[in-house]
């Protein structure tokens, strides 16, 4: 049975690259919104956003943070990782800087987004916790096939770490 995520990403520049990561069988995960029903999403306001959020992550058992060039500190993302944490469930960062996008482009590598969230008020940083994974590969299939073999597996250990703190 595929677990259920939440897919916490940079929707411009990263879309095209989490639409390959969320097309792999064993995972299942949540649906982006179109540009169309996130622009009235964001009109609506911060409360409805985070509605929305809240939503989308019911039920799920893990958040995977794709990162990407700009992910590290965007304010939606910050939420994401901090919510899902609090609401007790696992939290694992996958760089896909190395997919390509629709154009054919790689990024350049971002910062890990959980260094800069600390653990309680003057903890650590969540990255002292959580783990990030930057996949192995030459080329983008080999990249998306590093994704495809070890995500399940980096999602269980994402959830056994969240369930032993």
């Amino acid at each position: 049975m595929a677990r259920r995520v939440f897919y916490s990403f940079h929707y411009h520049p990263d879309n095209w690259r989490a639409s390959q990561v969320r097309n792999i069988g064993a995972i299942e995960g949540n649906r982006p919104a179109t540009d169309n029903d996130w622009e009235s999403i964001v009109r609506a306001g911060e409360d409805r956003i985070k509605r929305w959020i809240a939503d989308q992550m019911d039920g799920t058992s893990c958040t995977v943070v794709l990162i990407g060039a700009e992910t590290a500190g965007r304010k939606w993302i910050n939420h994401e990782i901090i919510k899902a944490w609090n609401d007790r469930k696992g939290v694992v960062g996958v760089y896909v800087h190395n997919l390509l996008d629709g154009s054919g482009l790689r990024s350049s590598k971002g910062q890990n987004p959980f260094d800069s969230i600390r653990l309680g008020d003057n903890g650590p940083p969540l990255s002292s916790v959580v783990k990030a994974y930057d996949p192995s590969g030459w080329d983008s299939k080999d990249v998306y096939a590093t994704i495809s073999n070890s995500l399940s597996g980096w999602i269980d250990e994402a959830i056994s770490i969240r369930g032993n703190r």
